[in-house]
């Protein structure tokens, strides 16, 4: 099975002069089989000898073992208080900052002045720092961003760690084994604890729809506890395909194929990572016309697509109605393992965004019928308790 990755079409082209760089798991990935190609940049495993769909399904059923130490890890501290981290921070994101405790992730994204998405990225609150865990494609520019934006008492250290994804419904029972001292993380909680040993930051969140933990880990640690955990009975390697897979299921953005600068979190439907206090302050960039959509409604929406057949409509694919005119782009799209079909994801115009919805699809060059469908595909797996 064949999956075109985009975060960056550019950043995935390989070049003489510009080698590709290479994670702390990256000769354990070619030990293993693994498929290489470029992504953002660095030498990516794409999929391992038992292919995407096996590793895809491995993930819903048991646990699997993702690297994604290609992703940016940012440390902010303040030479004041962990406070004015937070406030600092405000003026870049829509995100409630300010309100979430120690131990806490927020998603959220940096926003330039028209309400487009530079990035989305994980903010997290510790007890003397913050953490921040952007895209890799948009390195340069988030670290630019934080230097540029936040005051000169705060640092910005990008951080050399790797980080490690275990998701699946086996993730907690085979975490637990090898900590057992790590409390019981609610989704989208963290906390420094040991595993097997070795020291770990360990978040209960990640980019597959399915409950499991990211752990970020000191480089030259990162294949000892990678091959701790790939002992497990339960636990398979995945690669990048899989992972595109799984997002695209669970209904999950992709920077450079359903965010970019020029869409705004509500085009996106991400309205609910604004909440009440900071649509009140109204003090990140773009505000004027983020918070004139969420009242006065986009003029196109992201939605979810379902394709009539076995034709499967990729990025840039022209989405219209059965008279020829325009709606919209396809921004996302592959075949989905466990749903067992073709699946997309776009953006159309607002009058054509509600379920059930009649489109046609102009996959090389011929005619597919398609319906708007709700996202997402598979429902979410995360811990509630």
């Amino acid at each position: 099975m064949h999956v075109r990755l985009s975060e960056n079409p550019v950043s995935q082209r390989r070049s003489a002069t510009r080698p590709l760089k290479e994670t702390p798991l990256h000769l354990l990935h070619k030990s293993l089989g693994a498929r290489m190609d470029a992504f953002a940049g660095f030498d990516m495993p794409i999929n391992y000898p038992t292919g995407i769909i096996v590793e895809h399904q491995h993930c819903r059923d048991e646990a699997a073992l993702f690297d994604v130490s290609h992703m940016s890890q940012f440390r902010l501290r303040s030479s004041g208080t962990v406070a004015d981290i937070a406030e600092a921070l405000e003026m870049l994101v829509p995100g409630n900052i300010q309100e979430i405790p120690s131990g806490r992730l927020c998603y959220t994204m940096f926003t330039n002045d028209q309400g487009g998405i530079l990035d989305d990225v994980i903010v997290t609150r510790d007890i003397d720092h913050f953490r921040l865990v952007g895209n890799a494609s948009r390195r340069k520019i988030d670290k630019k961003i934080l230097c540029d934006g936040l005051p000169p008492t705060i640092s910005v250290e990008l951080l050399d760690r790797a980080l490690i994804a275990l998701q699946g419904p086996r993730a907690e029972a085979v975490l637990i084994r090898h900590s057992p001292k790590l409390s019981p993380l609610k989704f989208m909680w963290g906390t420094k604890t040991e595993i097997a040993g070795v020291q770990c930051w360990v978040s209960r969140s990640g980019y597959t729809g399915e409950d499991g933990y990211e752990i970020s880990v000191r480089t030259e640690q990162a294949r000892e506890l990678a091959e701790t955990l790939l002992d497990e009975e339960e636990v398979k390697p995945a690669g990048l395909g899989a992972r595109d897979s799984l997002r695209l299921e669970a209904g999950l953005c992709l920077y450079g194929n359903d965010l970019d600068e020029m869409t705004t979190p509500i085009e996106a439907g991400l309205n609910w990572t604004i909440r009440k206090r900071r649509r009140e302050l109204e003090s990140f960039p773009g505000s004027d016309k983020i918070l004139h959509q969420l009242v006065e409604g986009p003029t196109r929406r992201r939605v979810g697509i379902r394709p009539v057949g076995h034709s499967i409509a990729r990025k840039g694919t022209v989405i219209s109605d059965e008279n020829g005119k325009n709606l919209g782009v396809v921004t996302s799209g592959g075949f989905g393992p466990t749903v067992r079909r073709p699946i997309a994801v776009g953006y159309v115009t607002e009058h054509a965004a509600r379920t059930g919805h009649p489109l046609i699809l102009r996959v090389r060059n011929k005619k597919i019928n398609a319906v708007v469908a709700p996202l997402p595909f598979v429902e979410h797996s995360y811990y509630k308790r």
